[in-house]
């Protein structure tokens, strides 16, 4: 059957769980009306906005990526918890609340649940987000770079809980590859082993975060947001376990040649090392660290790639929608 014919049944979670579970999420008006009405929404994490940029760069940056999926033909839902409950969606205070908080939580699968126990208010990783996405029935998540395996992991065994979350829980998710200051041979590594499709989106490269090209090749190609959704549908069928994870090549004219940035991550890590920042607290000090070392380079670099990953993720979103 052509793919453009092909029609999968979705599970709806959100049908399922909203009635049941008021008090714990909060969707915004503008989202439950477009998941009612099975309308396309892209989730979006909100530890860029919180851990990700300084103010007011990272609020701005907030506000393009919501207007890049509305400009798509999307629905954009920003996910965070906000005094005890999650919410899906939103509004400007909110962000500005968020956006502007000195001691946010950030939050994966291990202490979201404690951080909404305690009535607490915290930025959502790329797992919760997941997690989160899942629960209303949102198909799809752009975000920046996913977390993976940290260089040294054999010594640290420090593994991000995205790779896992990937692996479990069935939301295609958007991003520039795995953020560039990781081991990358060892990530794609745990995602196979984990079962989890790697597809790079319009080339063979595997992209390298801020580059768009790295020596790595992708386990898998497509060319098209429909290939993409037909992908995550199958699944779907299947009753496959986990999500996707597509591999979004940040635009030529935005990127930073990975051979000009190699030697910053590494002194970067050095710095790190010595410092002894590890575990939640590295990724924001190497991000953060690397940003001066190109002289803001990386912060530019890192809009660019969002910016286009939200709009493809709009569009994998809108032919879920048809299927």
């Amino acid at each position: 059957m052509p793919a453009a014919t092909m029609k999968f049944s979705f599970a709806r979670p959100f049908r399922k769980h909203h009635d049941q579970n008021m008090d714990i999420f909060a969707l915004s008006p503008e989202i439950h009306g477009a998941l009612k009405n099975d309308q396309p929404v892209v989730a979006l994490e909100s530890t860029i906005t919180t851990h990700g940029m300084p103010y007011p760069d990272n609020l701005e940056t907030a506000h393009e990526v919501e207007d890049a999926v509305r400009n798509a033909g999307a629905t954009p839902a920003t996910i965070a918890v906000l005094d005890g409950r999650l919410h899906i969606g939103l509004s400007d205070p909110e962000l500005e609340k968020l956006a502007t908080l000195p001691d946010a939580s950030k939050l994966s699968r291990a202490d979201l649940a404690v951080c909404l126990s305690r009535g607490g208010t915290g930025s959502t990783t790329v797992a919760a987000t997941m997690i989160a996405a899942a629960q209303v029935g949102i198909a799809v998540f752009a975000t920046g770079g996913i977390g993976g395996v940290h260089r040294g992991a054999e010594h640290s065994f420090d593994i991000s809980a995205d790779l896992q979350e990937l692996a479990q829980t069935p939301v295609t998710v958007v991003s520039a590859g795995a953020k560039a200051i990781l081991d990358l041979p060892k990530t794609l590594e745990v995602l196979e082993t984990f079962g989890v499709p790697v597809i790079a989106y319009g080339q063979d490269s595997f992209p390298a975060f801020w580059s768009a090209t790295s020596h790595l090749t992708a386990p898998l190609r497509m060319d098209s947001a429909m290939q993409i959704a037909v992908a995550h549908g199958m699944r779907n069928a299947l009753n496959l376990p986990g999500g996707q994870l597509v591999a979004n090549p940040i635009p030529e004219d935005d990127e930073i040649p990975a051979e000009q940035l190699e030697p910053l991550i590494r002194r970067a890590i050095s710095e790190a090392e010595v410092a002894g920042i590890n575990g939640k607290a590295l990724t924001p000090f190497l991000l953060k660290r690397i940003f001066e070392l190109t002289e803001g380079k990386s912060l530019r670099a890192n809009i660019a790639l969002i910016l286009n990953n939200a709009r493809l993720a709009s569009r994998i979103a809108i032919e879920i929608a048809k299927l």
